[in-house]
C-alpha cells in the first residue's frame, strides 16, 4: 500500500459508512430503541404478554441493526485516525499498520453492505418458510427433514427466530411438509434466495443394496404481510377444515380439532396452522398466511405482465432446480444460478449457507 492508496481507502471508508448510516436509518433506529426501552420500563409492561413479546421482538430487531453498525463504525473511526496520522507524519510504520487494518475493515463493510441489496418492498419483513418433499416417498421425506435441520441451524447462525406453524410427518421417516414462521431483520429478503427445488444425490440409508438415489424437495418463502396492507379475502371463497394436530404428544395434542386448514377455492392456495392450542389463534395465523400468499400471487402476475411488455425473460421461480447436494460418489454442493460451489457438503448441511445467499443477492436475485 502506498500513501496515495491510503488516501483513497480513507475516503472510501468514510463514504461507505455514511451511506450505510442513511440506508439502515440508524438515527431513526436509535430513537426507536430508546422509545421501546422506555416503554419496557413501565410497571404494567407485562400485563399483556402478547404485546410485550411483540415489543421485545422490535427491540431485538433494532439491536440486530445497531450493534453490527456500531462495531463497524468504531473500526472505521480507528482506521481513519490511523490513516490521518500516517498521512500527516509520512510514517512508513504507520502505513504498514494501516494496511493491516484495512482488509478486515473492508470485509466488515462488505458484509454490512449486503443489506443494501435487500431493498425490496417486503425484504425487511418476517416470512413464512415452507419445505415440501418431492416424489419419491421415504427418500424425499428424509431429504425434507435434512433440509429442515439445515435451515434451522442457518437461522440460528443469522440470529433469526423460527417456530413450526404446521408439519406433516412422513409415513415411515422424515416429513412430507413443514411451514415455519421466521422472524428477524431482513428475513424475507434472505429467505427468498432459497426458493426452488433442492436436489440430493447419495447412497440411500433405506436401500439394503446400497444404491445411489436422487431425491428432491421444494422450498418456498413468502413475506408476513402487516395489517396495513389491504388484502380482501371473501369468506365464501374459503373452505375451512379442522383436524387434530400431529406432533410430539402432550395433554392437548391429538385430543381436540384445533388445527386449521384454509383453501382459497379460486386460486387453489392451501395454508395450514396447528401450532396454537386455540383454534381461533390458529385460524388467525392461517389467515395471515393466506393473505400473504394472495398478495404475492398478485405481485407475480404484475411482474409477468411488466416483463411481457418490456420483452424481458423472467427468472424461473418456485419449482426451478436451484442447488445440487452431491454426497456420492464425490462431495459437492453447487448453486446452479450463481455457480458457487464447495466440496465441504457437511458444513453446508450444518447451516453454512451464507456464501450461496450472498452470491445470489449480489447478482440482483437473478443468477446467471
Amino acid at each position: 500500500m502506498t500513501f496515495d492508496e491510503l488516501k483513497v481507502f480513507h475516503k472510501d471508508a468514510l463514504e461507505r459508512i455514511k451511506y450505510l448510516e442513511t440506508f439502515l436509518k440508524i438515527v431513526q433506529k436509535r430513537k426507536d430503541k430508546a422509545d421501546i426501552e422506555a416503554k419496557m420500563a413501565a410497571p404494567d409492561f407485562w400485563d399483556s404478554r402478547e404485546k410485550a413479546q411483540a415489543t421485545v421482538a422490535q427491540l431485538s430487531q433494532c439491536k440486530n441493526i445497531l450493534e453490527p453498525f456500531d462495531t463497524v463504525m468504531k473500526k472505521v473511526h480507528d482506521f481513519v485516525a490511523l490513516a490521518e496520522l500516517a498521512e500527516e507524519s509520512n510514517d512508513e510504520e504507520m502505513l504498514k499498520e494501516a494496511e493491516g487494518t484495512w482488509q478486515p475493515l473492508a470485509d466488515a463493510l462488505d458484509k454490512l453492505e449486503l443489506v443494501s441489496f435487500l431493498s425490496g418492498k417486503f425484504d425487511r419483513s418476517n416470512a413464512f418458510f415452507t419445505i415440501h418433499a418431492g416424489a419419491g416417498g421415504t427418500e424425499s421425506c428424509d431429504w425434507a427433514s435434512i433440509l429442515l435441520r439445515m435451515y434451522r441451524r442457518w437461522f440460528e447462525r443469522r440470529g433469526f427466530k423460527d417456530e413450526i406453524v404446521e408439519m406433516q410427518p412422513g409415513d415411515e421417516a422424515g416429513i412430507k411438509s413443514v411451514t415455519l414462521r421466521v422472524s428477524g431483520d431482513f428475513v424475507y429478503g434472505n429467505l427468498k434466495a432459497e426458493r426452488g427445488v433442492h436436489r440430493l444425490v447419495r447412497i440411500s440409508p433405506f436401500d439394503s443394496n446400497a444404491r445411489r438415489h436422487t431425491s428432491f424437495a421444494s422450498v418456498d418463502a413468502f413475506p408476513e404481510i402487516e395489517e396495513e396492507i389491504e388484502i380482501t379475502v371473501d369468506e365464501k371463497d374459503l373452505r375451512v377444515d379442522t383436524y387434530r394436530s400431529s406432533g410430539a404428544g402432550g395433554q392437548h395434542v391429538n385430543k381436540t380439532d384445533s388445527a386449521i386448514r384454509l383453501t382459497h377455492i379460486p386460486t387453489g392456495i392451501v395454508v395450514s396452522c396447528q401450532i396454537e392450542r386455540s383454534q381461533h389463534k390458529n385460524r388467525a395465523t392461517a389467515m395471515r398466511m393466506m393473505k400473504a400468499r394472495l398478495y404475492e400471487l398478485e405481485e407475480q402476475k404484475r411482474m409477468k405482465e411488466a416483463q411481457k411488455l418490456s420483452g424481458e425473460k423472467g427468472e424461473m421461480g418456485f419449482g426451478a432446480q436451484i442447488r445440487s447436494y452431491v454426497l456420492h460418489p464425490y462431495q459437492m454442493v453447487k448453486d446452479l444460478r450463481t455457480d458457487v460451489e464447495t466440496g465441504n457438503s457437511q458444513a453446508v448441511l450444518d447451516g453454512d449457507l451464507d456464501k450461496f445467499v450472498e452470491a445470489w443477492l449480489k447478482m440482483g436475485g437473478k443468477g446467471k
